[in-house]
């Protein structure tokens, strides 16, 4: 129960790394908000904490919609009297060159991946300030915090920047009780991954990792168990690759 009397909000938790760690969270007795915009998945996921005997709710939120950022933590609050955790986990893939992207798809990928955490953050902030604590994760990837891929311009650009906002908002939180970490996946085998590429694009992709397989999302929300518990008090501002040694190799 490393997570016992503490509230946390995971956003995108209707799938992927989101679902498997607002389900960890709950598990290891964390209150847990499951924020997404996709209802039904939500909801299973809300189904599942509860089935394991935690407690969760289920918001829905388009993150990067500052009036529905505030709905979401408001609510939360209202649910569970304060925040000690917020996971900011949804996020999009478009993949394209910046030729290819046209501004609405540009606006879209930046909207969630990076505004949507920012607004995510900033919406939480003052009351863990008030608190003097809390413990905020926000998930970028390899491609983008370490290095570039082609044909993925908005993403790659989308994940740089939350990797960067997060350091440095991890300085000017941090004599104030906030501990502020990214979180960076390699290539783990979530839908939206599935979604984005064909089974045989998959398995060549799962091929060329130094482990020889694609992370599971267990996998990563175990990383980010620790990074939301007290076992990380002395840890801010740092980028935790998870990637089976992805990052290594490049």
């Amino acid at each position: 129960m490393r997570l016992n009397e503490k509230a946390a909000i995971v956003t995108g938790g209707a799938s992927g790394i989101g679902r498997a760690t607002a389900v960890l969270f709950g598990r290891e007795g964390a209150k847990v908000v499951v924020a997404d915009w996709a209802v039904d998945p939500g909801l299973e996921t809300v189904s599942q904490i509860q089935k394991e005997g935690g407690e969760a709710m289920f918001i829905q939120v388009d993150v990067s919609n500052v009036a529905q950022v505030q709905g979401m933590v408001d609510a939360a609050i209202g649910a569970f009297d304060h925040v000690d955790i917020l996971f900011n986990g949804a996020g999009v893939l478009f993949y394209g060159t910046i030729l290819e992207t046209d501004e609405h798809e540009w606006n879209r990928v930046l909207g969630i991946n990076l505004t949507g955490t920012y607004l995510c953050c900033k919406a939480v902030l003052p009351m863990m300030i008030r608190r003097g604590r809390g413990s905020i994760i926000n998930v970028a990837s390899t491609t983008g915090a370490h290095d570039a891929c082609a044909n993925a311009v908005a993403y790659v650009t989308s994940k740089g920047g939350v990797t960067l906002l997060t350091r440095a908002m991890a300085i000017d939180h941090a004599k104030q009780g906030i501990r502020i970490n990214v979180l960076c996946p390699g290539a783990t085998d979530t839908p939206m991954l599935r979604t984005a590429l064909t089974p045989s694009q998959v398995e060549a992709l799962a091929a060329t990792q130094p482990m020889g397989r694609l992370g599971a999302p267990a996998e990563l929300a175990q990383s980010a168990l620790f990074l939301a518990s007290d076992e990380a008090s002395f840890v801010t501002g740092a980028t935790l690759y998870v990637d089976g040694g992805q990052t290594a190799k490049i």
